[in-house]
Order: C-alpha cells, then sequence, then structure tokens
C-alpha cells in the first residue's frame, strides 16, 4: 500500500498527495530557504528546524518563521499558501563561529508585531535568547558551559510562563532556567530534590538564585526530545536508550514509560487533548501510547529507515457528535503557533465527551504525521477500533489494517497484555461474538445505537482488533527483521556516552527482557497501522513536519522549508 508502482516511479518526488479530504499541493512559490536557493551541503551538519510564531500585526500577516542550516540562522515573514516567498529579505539573519544552532522556540504569549522572544539551543551546550524583530541579543545561558558542555537537543518555553524555559542536553540532562536570573561564574552546586527508577532531579544550591533552577537526569545516552502535554501539567522526554518517560512536571513523579521495540526514541508528540502521545525513532515505528492507561496501543510501520519527527494534525483531528464539528485548536508541541486558549480548551472538552457516558454516538479520529530519514511523509489515522477495543466501533476504515496474530480468548474482552485490565470496558463484553471477515465495517455502524446494540458492537470491536491475518504479518515480521540486521547491534553506539555507561546500560535494559512485556510489547500482540499515504516528498532526509491552518510545513536536510497547500486552499 504504501509503494505505489515500481522502478523509476518509486524515486521520482511528489509533488502532491490525495487523501479523504482531498489533494494536498506542494506549492513552489512559497518555499522557504537561504536567499540564494542553493541546497545547503548538510555532511555532519546539525538537523534543520523551523518554528513559528504569530505576532497578530494588523495586516493579517502575523506568520513568522525562523529556521538554521548549518551555522546560519533566519528570521522570515512567512506568507503560507497566500503570496509568494520573499528571500531576499529576511527580517533577521545571524551565522554562528565555532558553534551551530540546532534548536529554537518561540514564546507565544510575549510575541508581538515589535518584540518576539526567540530561545536558540547551540551545538557546544549554549542556549541564547534573542529579539529578531529588535535584532539584539538580549542574554547568553550557559556561556561559559559551567553548567553542561554537550549539544542542546530541545529547547522550549515551559507552557504559560514569560521567563522558564527547559533545555535537553546530548549528556541526558535536562535544565528549568528563569531567564530573569544569571548562571553564576562558578559550576553549579546540587542537591537531591527527588530520585526514582532511573531519574533524578536536583536543586542548584547557591545563596542568591541562580540557573539553573533544576537539573534533571533521565534515562542513559542522549535525551533527544521532549514535549509538554496541551495542558502544560505533564512532560513526555524520549531518550536514545529507548525509553519514553512521562513526568508530572510540577511534582516531578513519573508517570509511565515505555520501551521502543530496539534503538533510540528520536521524537515524540501529545494528542491536542493529551490522552495519547506518539513516539518514533530507529525501530521504523511509530509508537502510540495510551497516557491513560499506560500502555502501547498500536504500532505503525511505513518507513525504511528511522522517524525524525511524529505530529498531530488538530485540524484533521474529527470529533463528530450529532452534528458533525471540525475540530480545530491548538496543537501541541512540534506547532509553535498561539491560539486562544478558549479554542484549545472547548475542542478539549469535545473531546473528552467523546468517554463519558451521556453523549455516546461521537466518533473520533485523530490524524498524525511521521517524517523520516528516508525521506517520506507518512500520514496516519488512529481510528475507534484502535482507541476503543470494547466500545462501539463506528469508523473502521480499511487502512487501518489491524494485523494481529492472536486472536483474544473468550472472557478476555480482548484486552492487550499488560493493559492491567483498566481499559475503558463497556457492561457485558465478556465473549467476543464470531469474528465478522472483514475489518471495515459500515461507517454508520453505530450512528444512533441505544445501549443494547453498543454492548454487543463494543464485542464485536473487541474481536475485530485482534483479527488474525498471521501470513501476512508474519512476512511483514521477517522482512522487518532482515531489513535491520546491520543496524542491530547499534542501538546503543550512537549515543556518544563512555563506555562505562553503556556496560550500566546494558545491565539494567536488556532488549530481551523488556521485550514481550508492557513495557514492550511484542509485534504480534498489538494493532499494526498502516500509512494512509507514504511518499517520497525529497532529496535528502526530512527533519520538520508542522501543522498549520491552511498548510503542512515539511522541511529537509538541503534546507529547503516546504508549504503543502490543504485541499482548497490554493
Amino acid at each position: 500500500m504504501a509503494a505505489e508502482g515500481g522502478g523509476k516511479e518509486m524515486n521520482e518526488i511528489k509533488t502532491q498527495f490525495t487523501t479523504r479530504e482531498g489533494l494536498y499541493k506542494l506549492l513552489s512559490h512559497s518555499e522557504y530557504s537561504r536567499p540564494n536557493r542553493v541546497p545547503f551541503n548538510s555532511q555532519g551538519s546539525n538537523p534543520v528546524r523551523v518554528s513559528f510564531v504569530n505576532v497578530n500585526d494588523q495586516s493579517g500577516n502575523g506568520d513568522r518563521l525562523c529556521f538554521n542550516v548549518g551555522r546560519e540562522l533566519y528570521f522570515y515573514i512567512y506568507k503560507g499558501v497566500r503570496k509568494a516567498a520573499d528571500l531576499s529579505k529576511p527580517i533577521d539573519k545571524r551565522i554562528y563561529k565555532g558553534t551551530q544552532p540546532t534548536c529554537h522556540d518561540f514564546n507565544h504569549l510575549t510575541a508581538t508585531a515589535e518584540s518576539v522572544s526567540l530561545l536558540v539551543g547551540f551545538s557546544a551546550g549554549q542556549v541564547q535568547l534573542i529579539d529578531p524583530i529588535k535584532k539584539e541579543t538580549s542574554k547568553l545561558f550557559n556561556e561559559e558551559r559551567l553548567i553542561d558542555k554537550s549539544r542542546v537537543t530541545c529547547v522550549k518555553w515551559v507552557p504559560g510562563s514569560e521567563s522558564l524555559f527547559l533545555v535537553a542536553h546530548s549528556s541526558g540532562n535536562m535544565y528549568l532556567y528563569n531567564v530573569e536570573h544569571t548562571c553564576g561564574t562558578t559550576a553549579p552546586h546540587y542537591q537531591l530534590l527527588k530520585q526514582g527508577e532511573s531519574f533524578a532531579v536536583h536543586t542548584c544550591k547557591s545563596k542568591s538564585t541562580r540557573n539553573p533552577l533544576l537539573k534533571w537526569t533521565v534515562g542513559e545516552g542522549a535525551l533527544n526530545e521532549f514535549a509538554f502535554s496541551p495542558d502544560g501539567k505533564f512532560l513526555a522526554c524520549v531518550s536514545q536508550d529507548g525509553f519514553l518517560r512521562v513526568f508530572n512536571f510540577d511534582s516531578v513523579e513519573l508517570h509511565g514509560t515505555m520501551k521502543s521495540y530496539f534503538g533510540g526514541l528520536l521524537c515524540v508528540c501529545w494528542s491536542p487533548d493529551g490522552k495519547y502521545i506518539v513516539t518514533g525513532g530507529e525501530d521504523d515505528l511509530v509508537t502510540v501510547w495510551s497516557f491513560v492507561d499506560c500502555r502501547v496501543i498500536a504500532r505503525g510501520h511505513g518507513h525504511k529507515s528511522w522517524v525524525s519527527v511524529v505530529a498531530f494534525d488538530p485540524y484533521t483531528t474529527s470529533v463528530e457528535e450529532s452534528d458533525p464539528m471540525e475540530f480545530s485548536g491548538s496543537d501541541e508541541d512540534f506547532q509553535d503557533l498561539h491560539f486562544g486558549r478558549d479554542r484549545a480548551n472547548s475542542t478539549q472538552s469535545r473531546l473528552s465527551k467523546r468517554n463519558s457516558t451521556d453523549s455516546r454516538p461521537v466518533s473520533v479520529t485523530y490524524r498524525f504525521g511521521s517524517v523520516g530519514q528516508d525521506t517520506q511523509l507518512c500520514l496516519w489515522d488512529l481510528t475507534e477500533d484502535i482507541l476503543f477495543p470494547h466500545q462501539p466501533l463506528s469508523r473502521a476504515r480499511t487502512h487501518t489494517n489491524v494485523m494481529n496474530a492472536t486472536s483474544p480468548p473468550a472472557g478476555s474482552g480482548g484486552t492487550n497484555p499488560g493493559s492491567n485490565g483498566n481499559s475503558i470496558t463497556t457492561p457485558g463484553n465478556s465473549v467476543p461474538p464470531p469474528l465478522p471477515r472483514s475489518n471495515s465495517l459500515p461507517h454508520s455502524a453505530v450512528s444512533n445505537t441505544g445501549s443494547k446494540s453498543s454492548v454487543m458492537d463494543g464485542a464485536i470491536a473487541s474481536g475485530v482488533s485482534k483479527f488474525a491475518t498471521l501470513s501476512l504479518h508474519d512476512r511483514k515480521e521477517r522482512h522487518h527483521e532482515k531489513d535491520h540486521k546491520r543496524n542491530h547491534s547499534m542501538g546503543h553506539i550512537s549515543s556518544k556516552s563512555s563506555d562505562k555507561l553503556n556496560l550500566v546500560t546494558k545491565t539494567k535494559t536488556d532488549p530481551a527482557k523488556t521485550l514481550g512485556t508492557p513495557l514492550c510489547p511484542r509485534m504480534e500482540d498489538v494493532p499494526l497501522l498502516e500509512p494512509l499515504i507514504c511518499k517520497k516528498i525529497a532529496h535528502e532526509r526530512l527533519t520538520v513536519l508542522i501543522f498549520l491552518e491552511d498548510c503542512i510545513v515539511t522541511a529537509c536536510q538541503e534546507g529547503f522549508i516546504c508549504t503543502w497547500a490543504r485541499p482548497g486552499k490554493v
């Protein structure tokens, strides 16, 4: 399904693709890059990243775009699908010596047409606070590299704060800073605040308040990315040791963990309602994890190499009640646009209504996307049959090929191993009826059902999600293993930590011990998603995927930022 045609067509770069919403089109005039449009020779340089902010200026053209290419950092007016990009006039351009920008983030709370606060992390460990509109550099943090000497992997403003920001490093440490405080002239002294399984949090000991306020040590090897939940209360971190760890940010408690199939996890994002987390990494898979149940509920296989970015599309994530409403609101982490809180909250409440009992006939489909080092963009739909195996199956579609080599024993109700039984259940679905022979039931399977039929449908759904297509699945498995023989032993090598650390890692998290446990269920124990579309859209590895209201933005390591108009938005 992912590959269309053979031979030459396989390597052709796509400029458009079609999904059920319609045609997405690449707008060549809306491509952003360095002013000379020359492809960047990306060997050995840090990934190109893109950040957006809306400054709400009166002209109605308030979007601003920042991206890094090699040693350079650019800041442009983003005209999106409306007008051609004018590359001759960047608002700000900076070239750095001796260090490269690696990541950046705008503060949406403080952004105005006259001033924006942009944090930039660097390969040598420093963090700079700049205002590209006023063209001033206000502060440099970790300037002497006394706090951390390793590369900055991720930097984000703490949601709802004008002054706090969090910085992750390839050392596996995260630091909480306040822009108002200095970093001190000596290395910080720390005092243990809290310790848990494979993490520790320290406070900074000093007479006067100084940065960093907190130091988090998480897992083994590099901490590759973190993302705050939409409500700002939880923090999801993915590390080179292959673990997703989700923390309550304020109480510094570990909420739950998950382990990759193998290799490091590279990227993470939250669903717009905070109920699901998607990760991607060196196992070429996207993995969907339920925040409530703390377990893997699906994996997606479509990429042929490492997955570099995952992001939810809040504009195509649909919540359909008796009168269908399109869901739109603030995306979590990858999308750096600022919308009114009330809009985001109303859509979250619509999504949460999906789980309340008073309004049963509601159907939910989450759309998310992923891009990878295989230069491919994949789009995925997370549908009812995967999300609620016990509940009415209202929107199963053929592209969610649930390939499972096991069907649940009668009486199990279809709970996955390790779900510790607390997934959402409807009464009376303990014995599944005979399996239907298709996992694409009609759309109106439960449009106006009463409670009686929903019990029945719940049981059917639990059967469907376990419907066995054994031979196909086994073949896929073997092919997948073969693809990766050469990478198998490299899981820990790519984290540049010392060999000592790696010895510790091996004793702590032997992959053979986690496989088949709730931390990392076997492939046949969870539904396997097929991508809606899987298209080669670049010559170089892809490093950016952002969903905006009228377009999708992607970027590759050559330094080209592409705008894909949504259906009907050209």
